[in-house]
């Protein structure tokens, strides 16, 4: 049995690296293929992880549509998967490289497994393109990795087979305990040592990000008046690791840039964004990972979307639905930020960290 690992983005190398690893560990044989769909923030996360590719197609271009993306990725799979002739294709999650990677390996006749299977919000534009990613790789896909009961549920709902399905966890938890480890061990960089020397030990410490396509234009405007109120309510420093995609850069305003409690940085490699979710007091973000790592650390995000594909975490406690909504943004981050149980969550409910180890063990048993 040969297996390919395809990722495309910074969150699937992420959760796609206990994967490799336990791969690496099992004996069995197997590649790894990258699209580069992000280019720069995958760069930095194959670095972390010591990945090394055995295909890079490197088809990230400045202001490719999705329907160029999606030819683009088709075409140079249907090339990669002639020299590689895997059995298995395994894809992550939901993003154009999953999903088309999962139709290109499907029109070849090859079997595909997806990492992080069955979340759905059941609206199509939200989130967009997302929502209709993960629909679409669910019909395609052979073998299905729930994170959770609830991912579960919806894929047998959708008539897949018990015996396709395994309920793993999220491999994001296993991601995020290796890092940890590293940290712990010594890893810093130029971030975590700034910051571990510069933030302030009397204020609150607040993490923001922002990418969504849904919350562009009037949500990103709400989001600036919110934080803009937070600086004038209580005592906080706000760190924003600002998307790259020129749409939130332009959206920041003169009033953002010039609050001197507000500090708009670059976008951050994974092992700070781990390091500042590990200090910070609360998250305020429109990102479902992030949903799924910060009940590692207790603390609570306030998910800045109309719905959510990972409502495990709203009914833990461990996340608020918020929307974009400067209103509710201040309301209930005052009120977390006041309280006593800031930090009181202690289970993840989206994993133990042993998720990629049996993802193989399951892929070992199907295929003897």
């Amino acid at each position: 049995m040969k297996i390919l690992v395809c990722f495309g983005t910074r969150p699937e190398a992420i959760k796609m690296a206990p994967v490799v690893f336990a791969l690496k560990q099992s004996g069995l044989d197997f590649e790894t293929c990258v699209t580069a769909q992000h280019r720069d923030m995958l760069d930095q996360v194959l670095d972390f992880f010591e990945i090394k590719p055995d295909y890079d197609l490197d088809l990230m271009t400045s202001g490719q549509t999705l329907n160029e993306l999606s030819a683009r990725i088709i075409k140079a799979m249907d090339e990669a998967l002639d020299i590689s002739r895997p059995e298995i294709v395994l894809v992550q999650g939901d993003t154009t490289t999953a999903a088309m990677t999962a139709l290109a390996a499907f029109q070849k006749g090859i079997r595909i497994g997806h990492v992080e299977a069955g979340l759905r919000t059941f609206d199509l534009t939200s989130p967009y393109p997302e929502e209709m990613n993960r629909q679409l790789i669910s019909v395609l896909s052979t073998y299905h990795f729930p994170p959770t009961q609830r991912a579960y549920e919806n894929l047998i709902a959708e008539n897949i087979s018990t015996e396709a399905v395994l309920r793993t966890g999220n491999t994001v938890v296993d991601a995020l305990f290796w890092t940890q480890e590293k940290i712990r061990k010594g890893f810093s960089n130029s971030f975590i040592e700034y910051w571990s020397n510069n933030r302030s030990k009397n204020s609150q410490l607040i993490l923001v990000t922002a990418h969504r396509r849904e919350n562009f234009g009037l949500g990103l405007s709400e989001l600036m008046i919110a934080l803009i109120q937070l600086t004038q309510k209580i005592n906080c420093q706000i760190i924003w690791p600002v998307h790259p995609n020129p749409k939130v850069k332009e959206a920041i305003n003169q009033n953002i840039e010039e609050n001197r409690q507000i500090f708009l940085v670059e976008p951050v490699d994974y092992p700070s964004m781990i390091w500042l979710m590990s200090q910070c007091d609360l998250i305020i973000s429109d990102s479902g990972g992030i949903q799924e790592e910060a009940p590692s650390f207790g603390v609570k995000v306030l998910v800045t979307r109309s719905n959510s594909e990972r409502m495990e975490g709203v009914e833990h406690g461990s996340s608020i639905l918020v929307g974009m909504n400067a209103k509710n943004i201040v309301q209930n981050a005052i009120n977390i930020l006041q309280s006593k149980s800031t930090n009181s969550i202690v289970n993840n409910p989206f994993g133990n960290g042993a998720a990629a180890k049996e993802i193989v063990k399951f892929l070992q048993k199907k295929n003897p």
